[in-house]
């Protein structure tokens, strides 16, 4: 009998926001809530990624709206100011929150007395 996926709920795993939890996004956002900006020569050093790389995953991340460029020059040389929006500062947040929600549900695991919630029968 196939299940309802609607009905199915994960709990917190279903709170993992896809577009933050990829590594390299990850790292973009992690080094950009911490500054007001960073130019992309900062991110590339920071965060290991290529050019290339850290060009597709701004992209992803500016379609979803958590980050906004800013291209410009710097004397006579270009340079992209990237900042996060208060859209991706409110994502980064929920999808912190959410990640502590499962690790600490999976920490029940590991500690004898506390059962795991059991799942319901058919």
């Amino acid at each position: 009998m196939a299940e309802n996926t609607e009905t199915m709920s994960n709990g917190p795993v279903d709170q993992i926001d896809p577009v933050l939890h990829a590594a390299a996004r990850l790292k973009v956002v992690t080094q950009l809530y911490v500054l007001d900006a960073a130019d992309a020569t900062f991110l590339v050093n920071r965060t290991g990624l290529t050019w290339g790389n850290l060009s597709t995953h701004l992209s992803k991340l500016e379609g979803a709206g958590y980050v906004s460029l800013n291209k410009g020059y710097q004397g006579k040389k270009p340079q992209t100011m990237i900042r996060l929006t208060n859209k991706g500062r409110r994502a980064f947040k929920q999808y912190r929150e959410a990640m502590q929600r499962l690790l600490e549900d999976t920490r029940r695991v590991d500690e004898p007395g506390k059962p795991m919630d059991q799942p319901s029968g058919s």
